[in-house]
């Protein structure tokens, strides 16, 4: 059963991925901007050629994919790899699936548009967040609960069997 779930998660993040991705190419200019909210946060259609916040934007095209498409098929594998592993720790699962569920759509992304969709802009007077998407999200939520798991839970189980 959890297997499923997390099958349906995944497929959730990716569609929704996707499909907000697909809806700015449609419907907005490469670099237009629409605010949401004055002030802190606009849609903002963007083509990242890097990763995470440009990391490796300057690369020549051609390096910058085949590193990328490389990189992202070796997380995969690595994610699924723990997604195996590690099948009966529930929190895990879930942190696996939405960082896999992330690099998909991301991956998508660099196979057919050769950089990532990046939508969304938080910023706050001259501060500016880089923009991000839905699988940025996954990804970031999937890190960040992994990084929970190892410090607090694993800390916790650590300190009751002591």
């Amino acid at each position: 059963m959890m297997k499923k779930a997390m099958i349906a998660l995944a497929l959730a993040v990716v569609v929704l991925d996707q499909w907000t991705k697909a809806y700015i190419v449609k419907n907005f200019i490469l670099h237009e901007s629409r605010p949401v909210i004055d002030g802190f946060f606009d849609i903002t259609y963007i083509l990242n050629p890097g990763a995470a916040f440009g990391f490796l934007g300057r690369l020549p095209e051609t390096y910058r994919k085949m590193f990328f498409i490389a990189v992202t098929i070796l997380a995969i594998s690595c994610v699924a790899y723990l997604l195996i592993k590690e099948k009966g720790m529930k929190l895990r699962l879930f942190s696996y699936t939405l960082v896999l569920a992330g690099a998909v759509g991301n991956f998508i992304d660099r196979l057919f548009v050769g950089k990532v969709v990046d939508f969304l802009l938080f910023y706050y007077k001259t501060w500016q967040w880089p923009a991000f998407n839905v699988a940025d999200i996954a990804i970031s939520t999937g890190i960040g609960l992994l990084l929970l798991d190892y410090i607090f839970i694993k800390r916790s189980t650590n300190e009751n069997n002591a």
